[in-house]
């Protein structure tokens, strides 16, 4: 039975066969406009799947444009739902729900990986989820990224770039500036929630960093660990145990 496993986010997709011993396949990723997701899958996909799971936090019409695209080759579509416990999971949100579904799967490949860990996803946002040695979720915090926030800025003020410059502790340009003060805002709160996850743990926890602005953030940290498709791996588990 051929299984694909769909991770869309708010600026990229990313797909994987889901292999026969429950191990996730080669990831891909491509960057998309709504109307280019059917085109994407086409390079991806074979003409033919029979089950699809998907993790979305993505618009509605990029979920429709990427439910469509999967009708037209796919017996049998799911999609992956926050859960209040799962997997040995239990989250820590009064109402579940309203934690993204790919914060939710990554907090279930983070503890299937044992031990206490720090999630740290960098894409739009900056999202942080804490974990225990039990599968109990501490709570989170959310931020933009550095992308974001040279995105927003450059939006108010045309005259500040949206890309470019370099990361240096005070810098001699406008370009540097902001890559220094928009990477080093992420790193600040990064290196703030490391200390208070150990004050409230006891120990330190592992840093899980995944997304595609993660590798900016890594060099600053040496310990950190990265995961190149958390969501898709918590999608796994979360297939196995819906097929069960």
């Amino acid at each position: 039975m051929s299984v694909w496993l769909f991770d869309l986010g708010n600026t990229r997709l990313k797909c994987a066969p889901l292999q026969p011993d429950g191990r996730v396949g080669t990831p891909h990723a491509v960057a998309y406009a709504q109307e280019d997701i059917a085109s994407a899958l086409v390079q991806v996909l074979p003409p033919r799947i029979d089950v699809a799971h998907v993790a979305c936090v993505a618009p509605e019409s990029a979920r429709m444009a990427l439910l469509h695209a999967l009708l037209a080759r796919c017996g049998r579509i799911g999609f992956a739902r926050t859960q209040p416990a799962f997997a040995g999971v239990r989250i820590a949100y009064a109402e579940p729900r309203r934690l993204g579904v790919d914060r939710f799967l990554s907090l279930l490949a983070a503890h299937a990986l044992g031990g206490p860990t720090l999630v740290c996803g960098v894409g739009t946002a900056l999202t942080l989820d804490l974990i225990d040695a039990d599968g109990r979720h501490r709570g989170g915090r959310i931020a933009p990224s550095p992308t974001l926030m040279r995105e927003s800025l450059h939006a108010r003020a045309a005259q500040l770039p949206v890309a470019g410059g370099r990361y240096t502790a005070f810098a001699f340009d406008t370009d540097d500036a902001l890559a220094s003060g928009c990477e080093g805002a992420a790193i600040a709160l990064v290196r703030d929630s490391l200390h208070a996850a150990t004050e409230q743990l006891g120990a330190i926890p592992r840093l899980l960093l995944h997304g595609g602005g993660a590798a900016a953030l890594r060099a600053h940290f040496s310990q950190a660990e990265s995961a190149e498709s958390p969501v898709l791996d918590g999608l796994a588990i979360w297939a196995a145990i819906e097929q069960a």
